[in-house]
């Protein structure tokens, strides 16, 4: 079945390829921030916000006029791409799925523009890549895409790093059937705890970083101090600003080593097994809870789910989702036992009816696995 596949990798432009990204990336956003004022203005005084086509009929006139003209130096696609996810957020949020679009910032970490592949204007030759207005760039090159090349996402991070992002629609076929299921339980203390009794560690990326971190952003603190004090501003301050990407490699490293391990793992998970079942959780709920709020944010369980997700669609796997009200840790995965309500202190236990002796955790992805194949409702 065709499916969309996007492969990153690491680009290494010139001094003048990377001033043409940044000057793209920045009349992308340039274009995406003027149309949403237009936008709001338009619903304001008539109720009826603009749609893509006449936005998009207004930017030509845009590249013709004194005060910016200095669009026409940039890829056209790349701001008509800015103009589409304008309008794809607006349709979103009608939909009610995500909140009201708000204007780009020049200070987001990561900045991006997008470009479409038109008349094989991207183009992977070698160890460079062809790409619209920038012509050939050097990157590296860690896998051979397959398929039809549909579009390009061009990024800088704020260490200063280039990616581009190459979304492929390719044939992927379904994997073979291994007749296995498996109850996965996600923890804090270990990652994942699976219903085969095995414990999946919780490696805490963050946590080991964190000493590093605070040392780092200390000394970011007292540069931007002292540049306040000479009065530069901080875009003009060099140790301020060597300072800043040092410390955003490090949260770079840490964002990379998670999501190395979680794609890893949900690989594992995906190749073994044709049924997974997995809790419900409510993530942004449990991050209200301040005691708990940064383990979780660590451990990405929501970003581990969608991973799983989306590769148990592309290889025919079945994900089924267990109410998160449902029992786990309380339950008998024996005998369907339920002798009172167990607070979290106790990590095992008997049970009272079968006398079986239980690890909590186990026995909960267990449950989580008995439950999904009962109700057999794949996501």
């Amino acid at each position: 079945m065709l499916r969309h596949r996007a492969y990153q990798f690491r680009l290494y432009p010139n001094k003048k390829q990377e001033i043409l990204i940044v000057k793209t990336i920045g009349c992308s956003r340039f274009v995406f921030n003027h149309f949403l004022n237009l936008w709001n203005k338009s619903y304001t005084e008539t109720g009826k916000g603009l749609s893509y086509q006449a936005c998009s009929a207004m930017l030509p006139k845009m590249k013709k006029e004194e005060e910016t003209i200095w669009l026409q130096e940039v890829d056209n696609i790349a701001l008509q791409s800015s103009l589409k996810n304008l309008a794809d957020a607006f349709s979103r949020f009608f939909k009610k799925q995500n909140k009201k679009p708000q204007f780009k910032s020049k200070v987001n970490p990561v900045q991006s523009y997008t470009t479409k592949n038109v008349n094989n204007n991207i183009e992977l030759k070698g160890k460079n890549i062809q790409l619209p207005k920038l012509g050939l760039v050097k990157f590296a090159k860690s896998r051979e895409p397959k398929g039809r090349i549909l579009n390009a996402t061009i990024r800088k991070y704020a260490s200063g790093k280039y990616f581009v992002s190459i979304l492929c629609e390719e044939e992927i076929y379904e994997l073979s059937k291994t007749n296995a299921a498996i109850g996965i339980d996600l923890g804090i203390t270990d990652f994942a705890i699976l219903s085969d009794e095995r414990r999946i560690d919780n490696n805490r990326f963050t946590s080991k970083m964190e000493k590093k971190l605070k040392r780092e952003r200390q000394k970011l603190s007292k540069r931007a101090l002292v540049a306040k004090q000479n009065g530069i501003k901080l875009a003009d301050a060099k140790n301020y600003q060597k300072q800043k990407r040092k410390v955003a490699k490090l949260h770079e490293k840490v964002m990379n080593q998670r999501t190395d391990f979680l794609n890893k793992l949900s690989t594992e998970i995906i190749k073994n097994h044709d049924v997974i079942c997995i809790e419900d959780l409510n993530t942004k709920g449990m991050l209200r809870n301040k005691k708990l709020a940064k383990s979780i944010s660590d451990v990405s369980w929501s970003n581990f789910i969608t991973k799983l997700v989306y590769k148990a669609n592309w290889y025919g796997r079945k994900i089924i989702k267990v109410d998160r009200w449902f029992p786990s840790s309380q339950i008998c995965s024996e005998c369907g036992v339920q002798d009172g309500k167990k607070p979290l202190n106790i990590r095992k236990w008997t049970c009272s009816g079968c006398e079986t002796e239980h690890d909590r955790d186990i026995n909960a992805s267990r449950n989580i696995l008995n439950e999904g194949l009962r109700i057999q409702i794949p996501v």
